[in-house]
């Protein structure tokens, strides 16, 4: 705000100091100089904030993937665990996985995860943690299962955050901002468009609020056009099925 008024200051100050010809046209150096600016700032922050979401959207995806695939080599692990606890682990990952492709996915278009997902985790935790394993193959499968328990917890992390990111609302305000001036700076320069002449101007409006719309609407990875789907969990479902038909 400080930089917005200094600037604004300035202007004044210039006006009043510099002296030279009147610059009252629509098309004079003034509009002209004003416009190219007000497209390029209009064209930087619509870039960020069409670039960066798309990025973090594309990230958050393979995130996903990582953290199903760390669901089967659980899965797997626990398959070499003594009874009961291989059964208890086992069910506990298909559980996890069911919550988070149905009632967790909802609750990530809001920006959250559900608090449930964390405590079957820890639940898993601790039971594999308490196994008693003396040989050392025991021991490794254990310590195997945890492992994985923990990359999982990891990309869990990772989505929470995920979630919960967006653009600076600052950024989004610009673009607005920037995109009302590039449409009304003909008229707020004295022009008065009448006929064919509108046909472009319209065109160019209705894209702006086309690409500006889709700035918002792609802003949170887990909703809107580019929301990442729960396409990982559900497709390792089928596997951990597979895992349990063959053991």
């Amino acid at each position: 705000m400080l930089a917005a008024v200094s600037a604004v200051g300035v202007v004044l100050l210039a006006s009043r100091l510099v002296r030279g010809t009147p610059d009252p046209d629509p098309d004079g150096p003034t509009v002209g100089h004003t416009g190219s600016m007000v497209s390029a700032l209009f064209l930087l922050a619509f870039a960020i904030a069409i670039v960066v979401p798309w990025t973090t959207i594309d990230a958050a995806r393979q995130n996903t993937y990582a953290e199903s695939q760390a669901v089967a080599e659980a899965y797997w692990s626990a398959a070499l665990l003594p009874s009961p606890v291989r059964e208890r682990t086992q069910m506990g990952l298909r559980d996890y996985v069911e919550l988070v492709r149905g009632q967790e996915w909802d609750l990530m278009a809001d920006g959250r995860l559900s608090g449930e997902g964390w405590a079957r985790l820890e639940r898993m935790r601790r039971e594999v943690t308490a196994l008693r394993a003396e040989e050392d193959e025991a021991r490794e499968h254990r310590t195997a299962v945890l492992d994985h328990i923990r990359e999982i917890s990891a990309a869990r992390r990772q989505r929470a955050m995920d979630a919960a990111t967006a653009p600076p609302p600052g950024l989004l305000v610009i673009t607005v901002l920037t995109g009302l001036v590039v449409v009304f700076l003909p008229f707020l320069s004295g022009a008065r468009p009448r006929g064919m002449t509108l046909v472009p101007l319209t065109l160019m409006s209705a894209l702006l609020a086309i690409g500006i719309y889709l700035v918002f609407d792609i802003s949170q990875v887990f909703s809107g056009a580019l929301a990442v789907q729960p396409d990982a969990f559900t497709g390792v479902l089928p596997e951990l099925r597979r895992i349990s038909a063959g053991g």
